[in-house]
């Protein structure tokens, strides 16, 4: 009995001591996220408002016009998905639902790419790396870039956008798509897989007017798309990196305070065992000096 009541006690200790850490994991990420939950609140109306205005842009454009190669369709032969997840784990489900948006990406737009040997995986966050390098040795991954969330200026990221530009100028990528986590608040945040390259059109919706949207441009047009469209392409994945982080924070606060929740009723479970087995104990001896007594007087 004196062994139960000893390995009882050491587990009450461990989970006393896990308890400890997951309570300032909960705090410390409860701090970034305000921080990184701001930068995309601030960050979003004006990123979405571009990203709306690019779209009508290269939607009125014709093929010939200069600066439009962004928004040209092509046949899908080559292609890059960049998967956005974090360096570290203890997030619950938050890497393992943006790598499987980005899988069935893969697996619905990209099988034949793949089999080509054509298919590109660019990894930001360590995860996503991992989980990538075992599985999908048959594509071309690059990680050059898997540290980002170390400096998140505008200029550092902005060195992932332009690499996919490029490629997707030059030809080397047909179609460029981005898997990450969008923010909504601290307990929900949405896993998803969204079209970066070649820029979406926008579908007419019918019976709605047909009228075009006609912008003026100041100074020359084609000088000022060749500044305007990359520049909203890189506060797009701004964006992307932006809802990354702050969907990080909240799903790691959210999971360390149900774990700090699961150790308090596994203490109490434990506390309660405890009891019992020590009040066995006591009553297993008070019996046995009772029954001795009875011996000695008889």
């Amino acid at each position: 009995m004196s062994g139960q009541l000893k390995e009882v006690r050491e587990r009450i200790t461990s989970v006393n001591s896990t308890q400890q850490i997951t309570k300032a994991m909960k705090m410390v990420s409860a701090a970034k996220l305000r921080r990184a939950q701001q930068a995309i609140t601030e960050m979003r109306p004006y990123a979405e408002r571009l990203d709306g205005i690019l779209k009508n842009i290269l939607s009125n454009m014709d093929g010939g016009d200069g600066g439009s190669s962004f928004g040209v369709d092509r046949e899908i032969n080559s292609a890059l998905v960049i998967v956005v997840t974090s360096n570290r784990g203890l997030a619950g489900a938050f890497n393992s639902n943006i790598i499987k948006e980005a899988v069935s990406k893969i697996n619905t737009s990209y099988q034949e790419v793949r089999k080509a040997g054509k298919l590109s995986i660019l990894c930001v966050g360590k995860k996503g790396l991992g989980y990538f390098k075992k599985r999908y040795s048959d594509c071309q991954i690059i990680d050059q870039f898997v540290n980002l969330f170390d400096d998140l200026s505008f200029e550092h990221v902005a060195e992932v956008s332009t690499f996919a530009m490029a490629g997707f100028e030059v030809g080397t990528y047909d179609a460029v798509d981005v898997a990450y986590s969008r923010f909504k608040n601290a307990g929900m945040q949405f896993a998803q897989c969204d079209q970066f390259l070649p820029v979406a059109k926008i579908k007419p919706v019918e019976g709605a007017s047909t009228t075009k949207k006609d912008y003026i441009f100041e100074p020359d047009k084609q000088k000022l798309l060749q500044e305007l469209i990359p520049t909203i392409l890189q506060t797009s994945f701004q964006k992307y990196v932006l809802d990354t982080h702050a969907s990080e924070h909240g799903a790691r606060m959210t999971a360390m305070d149900k774990a700090t929740e699961n150790a308090n009723d596994l203490l109490n479970d434990l506390k309660v065992s405890y009891n019992k087995a020590r009040q066995e104990a006591i009553t297993r001896e008070l019996s046995e000096i009772v029954g001795g007594a009875a011996a000695l007087g008889g």
